[in-house]
């Protein structure tokens, strides 16, 4: 089995290359940046996609999956037609198997399956009002950590928060955090699905505002050679501070995350 870990990032390119060969070409993705072009985002100049193209040599790259904008981490790209739409089907059928990390609200349970149908959101903001289908949509988790903070946010005199790890069995748009939203443990920084003043809360603290998750790992069989390939990627600099709410060390994806003093 091949293992990939993430390489060094280019200085003017806030991509990293993950793994690369003939055929694909994996970056870990800053939250924040569009994978493409989006009729919901249409002042947007700035993309994955380009970026990607540039690691390439200036050769085109084909997006196979989606990342939301506010999700980092492991972004995969085909490098010819052929390979996008053989990817593409993978994706399709379930059979890349992806694992996320989430700083969620509350304290999970120890693991679970979220099996919860979404309905489908429209493609662009003028259908807004016409009825979208329902799709069947399913995700495991597993609790890794817990932390009980003394601070005061919805009238109780401290605070619990989960890292959890997150196997999206399906792609439904948003999936992950809708179904987190589902069983009360919104992820932290979820303007859409999360809790305001949690999210506020975590701004204030670390100066920054972003939604806790992170794409760490990827596994499939590659659609060429047929060997197993496995790629992983440590969660970016703004997302590990946040972890450092955590008491004792949190192992992520090899990496020891420290306590801050609260």
């Amino acid at each position: 089995m091949e293992v990939v870990d993430t390489c060094v990032s280019s200085l003017f390119n806030p991509l990293e290359e993950v793994y690369r060969d003939r055929w694909l070409l994996a970056v870990h993705k800053p939250a924040g940046l569009l994978v493409h072009r989006s009729p919901i985002d249409r002042h947007e100049t700035e993309f994955a996609l380009q970026y990607a193209r540039a690691l390439n040599g200036g050769e085109h790259v084909y997006p196979v999956h989606r990342l939301d904008r506010p999700t980092s981490g492991l972004l995969l790209f085909a490098r010819d037609p052929g390979t996008a739409r053989a990817l593409g089907k993978m994706f399709m059928s379930g059979s890349v198997k992806k694992t996320y990390l989430a700083m969620v609200r509350g304290w999970t349970p120890a693991s679970g399956v979220i099996d919860h149908p979404l309905r489908e959101h429209p493609a662009d903001r003028r259908c807004k009002n016409e009825e979208q289908p329902v799709r069947e949509a399913r995700s495991c988790f597993r609790q890794l950590a817990t932390v009980e903070i003394p601070v005061e946010i919805e009238g109780y005199p401290s605070s619990r928060y989960s890292l959890v790890e997150l196997k999206p069995e399906t792609g439904r748009k948003h999936q992950l955090r809708r179904h987190m939203q589902h069983i009360s443990h919104p992820i932290i920084g979820d303007t859409n699905y999360g809790r305001t003043r949690h999210n506020h809360y975590f701004a204030e603290r670390f100066g920054q505002s972003r939604l806790m998750l992170a794409a760490t790992a990827m596994a499939f069989m590659h659609p060429v050679t047929g060997q197993p390939v496995t790629l992983k990627s440590i969660p970016e600099a703004s997302f590990m501070q946040v972890l450092t709410v955590f008491s004792g060390e949190v192992a992520v994806t090899g990496l020891q995350v420290h306590s801050a003093v609260r």
